[in-house]
């Protein structure tokens, strides 16, 4: 039997599924510990500051799958790139080729609005995604190291 597979892009109510979703995929990165965003705050910087935006897949109209992504700027192309966030298909329906269609229609709305690139990091040790990205034609990027500033650290880079 097929199923109907559709897309759609969350809306307010929708913010204890994305939330839901996130901790998912933080658990599955065994990074759960991590997790403190809540629904007040997703609420505020998704839908209230637009800040990134999230799209689902549905099988049968139950969201099975989520990307959430944002917009950054290539100063060197002079134009804005996409940058995925997350992508995540639910445990019990992988290997039906979501994860794929959702990397493909934000590569048609990374097209559609003119940007340059799509992008994201991967945490070395997920061979199963570093394949994935690498069949789907995305190449790592070797001579470059991310650097992160966050809580205290953060603050005190701030002067605060």
């Amino acid at each position: 039997m097929a199923h109907e597979v559709t897309f759609r892009n969350a809306v307010r109510e929708d913010v204890g599924l994305i939330l839901s979703f996130i901790k998912r995929l933080a658990e599955y990165e065994k990074l759960a510990h991590e997790v403190v965003a809540d629904e007040p705050t997703l609420n505020e910087w998704i839908f209230d500051k637009q800040k990134a935006e999230v799209m689902f897949l549905q099988e049968d109209g139950k969201e099975v799958g989520m990307i959430l992504f944002f917009h950054n700027f290539s100063t060197f192309m002079g134009r804005s790139g996409i940058y995925l966030e997350d992508l995540f298909v639910l445990p019990e329906y992988r290997g039906k080729g979501y994860g794929k269609m959702l990397l493909k229609k934000l590569a048609e709305i990374t097209v559609e609005r003119k940007c340059g690139r799509l992008e994201w990091v991967c945490l070395d040790w997920n061979q199963p995604s570093i394949d994935f990205y690498i069949a789907m034609g995305a190449q790592p990027m070797d001579e470059w190291t991310i650097y992160r500033v966050a809580g205290d650290n953060l603050k005190k880079l701030a002067g605060k």
